[in-house]
């Protein structure tokens, strides 16, 4: 096969030889002009066509023109190809135009290279060939658009539909851009058969669990796939497809606009720029072309677009680089080279052209054409809608316009690849707020919370797409004098917003000029303050167990019963005995029971220690049994509350509902948001207290804040500060806020809603699919995820893992002041009953009190000796008038008490 084919070219060579050279065939031009040459395979004409008409706009900035020379081929002819090749390097051509048949154009490549001849094609290029001259992006150019886009949509899984096996090279870089965290990825080749029957890969894509679809391949391939796609069936809102075909503004998508299918691309090139117009109003003149019917699209390729510019890029290296292209022998016997073709072609690759090309500013990195701008582009009911600009080295971000649309033209109501500018409030958490990340954020990437999850839930039900603005605090309100608004309202109404979502209360007055759909959450007005905070323990609160009149009653009962034990004890004989038991007939009796015993005895059982007095009769014994039992109830009683009373202290709170916050009971000052329906609510109220409430309001602008957060904040600071707001925001914070609380129960019933511009056609699909999450439990997720999940459970887990406080000093200081205080009575008793008994001794002595207070005090301080002597000669005693006699009578005692010897 080979050897046959290579026989063909030199058939046709020697045709070609014989019939155009001579003996003086390689004679330089001596023409005043440039020539180019354009080898194409369009059967429209339309590349001849932009061809010239490129090279007129360009001529009218030279002083030496450029001529071009066409030379129409059959597609895939590389054996004609070669021969209009060798034909046009015999006129003299300084560059060549190559056809969009890829194998044909390596062939030529490959000719003009060994000719150094500049060679320029206008496709997609697979390898680095670094002789051909291609603005076309790369692979890894297109892999880093689809990459972003991607990144935008949030996809975490989705199908690679490929063509052929060169297109694999995309989705290299793709995966190269996503390393090992990327999306899960489906890879399928459409183009299994090499038939153009791509509907079996289609129905396995349909019974797949993905919907969401990357698209690459040649401009006829991927536009016969979105055909086949609505025939099989997997064109419609469920799913959404990205191409990465340039060619998408060519296709013909009027088929697949009320397809509710979402459709993204991308693009180099606006058909509103000046130079696509120019060159779609000669195509008109010449050939007769109309303009498509579809807004943003436009019959001008990339091909047609690239061979523009490349003129462009001639022409600019003209002006830099003198170039006088000679003829030369395409034969392989003859070495001629075009002279300076090489240096022609590095001059146009060091060029930087940023003004009057189609597809932008045109620079080189080496061999690669660098510094793309591409259109991102939605199909919508109107057409092709620029959504985004994507450019290399920045971030990318969906930037989609507000959609003019004219409610009455809408017929099916459907959401599908509209787009909504929706307002948040970054600063009321958990509905929304900044992601925090040590990465820059940028789009819809940068906000969480409640209010956004729960837009993407309905987004991926409807099929809408949406752009999160930040609205601020001021949700705003509807003055019916000046019949103005403010804030988010005024957003909407002025059309510069389409939804509103946030803690935006559905009232009234806000329905006069916008509607609502129905409430995702209920809620009403509540107080927070904080916790009722522990009263600091009593001194003597270790009697808090018993009343006051307990403690009197059990007072009047000691003594009551001591006084019993007194008198019974005298009236019962039993109790009265002998003081000396060796007497038998003593000559008094002695009774146990006196006042100061019978105190004792009963102090004894009441503090479950006893004492030496035994009771001997039977009444005594009964009253006995009595107090004890009463003691024993009483001591358990007061031990098993003392526990409780000790450990447990129940918190105090100036406030337990919103009549104390009215009479400002204990100095609490309250306020609430300075705008919104919970100011409203006062304002507009009628009930007596509410009234009062909304005056104290007015009167203290001071107590009014600018957004709940600074309301919390302000409760939390522990300045006798209550804070109106609604429910769920106070749930919210008291899950973070373990010092905070709900006081009292709701003020009213009300819900949060979707803000939308009056008389919105899309409120009804809206609301039902507000109750479709709400049935599948989707909307109690998304609350117990940001009420009691993200930054939540601090102080559930503290409270569960309470146990018995453990006890303070200040739980027992009144037991050790009644300890110390007890101790220096008894020190002080001690010491009167000591200078009393020194002072009845002196006088017994007739000694000084002064000098026996000095001797008893030594005997007292001598700690070494436990034995006192009743008598020494050196004591103070021993001088005095009564010491010998006392210690005679003493001897004469002993003497008589000493026994007798027999």
């Amino acid at each position: 096969m080979h050897f046959c084919w290579i026989s063909l070219i030199i058939l046709s060579l020697s045709r070609v030889q014989a019939q155009f050279y001579g003996g003086n065939a390689y004679e330089a031009s001596s023409g005043q002009s440039i020539r180019l040459g354009l080898i194409t395979d369009d059967a429209t004409d339309r590349m001849r066509q932009t061809f010239e008409h490129a090279i007129s706009v360009v001529n009218n900035e030279l002083g030496v023109p450029l001529v071009g020379e066409t030379e129409q081929v059959p597609y895939g002819n590389s054996v004609q190809a070669f021969a209009q090749l060798c034909r046009l390097m015999q006129s003299g051509v300084g560059a060549v135009f190559g056809p969009a048949a890829r194998h044909t154009a390596s062939h030529l490549l490959t000719a003009c290279d060994s000719k150094d001849i500049p060679f320029i094609y206008p496709h997609l290029s697979w390898g680095s060939n670094p002789d051909g001259f291609n603005l076309h992006p790369s692979p890894e150019d297109i892999a880093n658009v689809l990459y972003d886009i991607v990144n935008q949509f949030e996809w975490s899984r989705f199908i690679f539909c490929y063509e052929s096996a060169e297109y694999l090279k995309i989705l290299d870089h793709l995966m190269t851009r996503y390393g090992i965290k990327g999306p899960v990825i489906k890879v399928m080749r459409y183009d299994l058969n090499l038939n153009g029957n791509y509907k079996s890969v289609l129905r396995r894509i349909r019974k797949s669990e993905d919907s969401r679809i990357v698209v690459v391949g040649s401009t006829a391939g991927v536009a016969e796939l979105l055909r086949q796609a609505q025939q099989v069936g997997i064109m419609n809102e469920d799913y959404t497809y990205i191409i990465g075909n340039l060619n998408l503004h060519t296709f013909d998508l009027e088929e697949y606009k009320y397809s509710e299918a979402n459709i993204t691309g991308i693009r180099m090139f606006s058909p509103d720029q000046e130079e696509v117009r120019d060159l779609m109003e000669k195509l008109h003149q010449e050939l007769g072309e109309s303009e498509p019917v579809n807004s943003g699209s436009t019959f001008i390729t990339m091909e047609m677009a690239l061979t523009y510019d490349a003129v462009r890029v001639i022409a600019e290296t003209t002006k830099h680089l003198p170039y006088q292209p000679q003829m030369l022998n395409c034969s392989e016997r003859h070495d001629n080279v075009q002279p300076d073709g090489s240096t022609f072609r590095n001059y146009m690759r060091s060029l930087e052209i940023k003004e009057k090309t189609i597809t932008g500013r045109i620079y080189f990195e080496g061999n690669v054409r660098k510094g793309f701008t591409f259109d991102v582009i939605e199909l919508q009911t109107s057409g092709l809608v620029k959504v985004g600009t994507w450019e290399e080295g920045k971030d990318f971000e969906f930037q989609r316009p507000p959609q003019a649309v004219n409610f009455n033209d809408i017929d099916d109501g459907s959401l599908v690849n509209k787009t909504f500018i929706v307002l948040i409030s970054v600063a009321t958490k958990p509905y929304a707020s900044l992601v925090e990340s040590i990465d820059t954020l940028i789009g819809n990437n940068q906000f969480q919370g409640y209010g956004v999850d729960l837009i993407k839930e309905l987004a991926d039900k409807l099929g809408f797409n949406f752009t999160f603005r930040d609205g601020g605090n001021d949700y705003g309100s509807f003055n019916k004098t000046t019949n103005s608004t403010s804030g988010m309202l005024k957003e909407i109404v002025e059309g510069r917003a389409d939804l509103a979502i946030t803690d935006l209360t559905i009232t009234s007055e806000r329905e006069e000029v916008i509607d609502f759909s129905i409430p995702f959450m209920n809620l009403g007005i509540a107080i927070l303050y904080v916790k009722p905070q522990k009263a600091p323990p009593a001194l003597f609160s270790f009697m808090d167990p018993f009343s006051s009149e307990v403690w009197l009653y059990l007072g009047i009962a000691y003594l009551g019963v001591s006084l019993c034990f007194f008198i019974i004890g005298r009236l019962s004989p039993i109790e009265w005995d002998n003081p000396y038991p060796c007497i038998e007939e003593p000559e008094e009796l002695e009774n146990q029971f006196t006042i100061n015993n019978s105190l004792w005895f009963t102090t004894g059982a009441l503090l479950q220690q006893g004492s030496e007095i035994a009771p001997k009769a039977l009444s005594t014994r009964t009253i006995s049994a009595i107090w004890w039992f009463f003691t024993l109830i009483m001591v358990s009683s007061y031990t098993a509350n003392l526990a409780a009373f000790l450990t447990i202290e129940n918190p105090t709170s100036p406030i337990n509902s919103v009549k104390d916050l009215a009479d400002n009971k204990d100095d609490v000052q309250y306020g609430a948001k300075r705008t919104g329906s919970t100011r409203n609510f006062f304002s507009t109220s009628e009930e007596p207290i509410y009234i009062k409430m909304n005056e104290y309001l007015n009167a203290h602008p001071e107590m009014l804040m600018e957004n709940n957060q600074q309301g919390v904040d302000k409760v939390k600071s522990g300045t006798k500060y209550a804070f109106l707001m609604e429910s769920t925001s106070i749930e919210f914070n008291t899950v973070r806020e373990c010092n905070l609380t709900k006081v009292g129960d709701p003020l009213d019933e009300k819900g949060y809603g979707i803000a939308m511009v009056k008389n919105w056609p899309y409120r009804d699909k809206f609301n039902k699919a507000l109750l479709e999450l709400q049935e599948q439990g989707v909307l109690a997720r998304l609350k117990n995820k940001w009420w009691n999940e993200v930054g939540a459970g601090v102080c559930s887990a503290k409270s569960d893992n309470d146990g018995p406080s453990e006890l303070g000093v200040d739980n027992l200081s009144g037991i050790y002041v009644v300890l110390v205080i007890g101790s220096i009575i008894s020190i002080i008793i001690s010491i009167l009953c000591w200078c009393y008994f020194v002072y009845k001794k002196a006088r017994n002595y007739e000694v000084p009190f002064c000098d026996a207070l000095a001797e008893e005090f030594r005997i007292v301080i001598r700690f070494s000796e436990n034995e006192r002597p009743l008598k020494s000669a050196q004591s103070i005693y021993s001088r005095s008038r009564n010491s010998s006699q006392s210690i005679e009578s003493l001897k004469t005692d002993s003497e008589e008490n000493m026994p007798v010897e027999d």
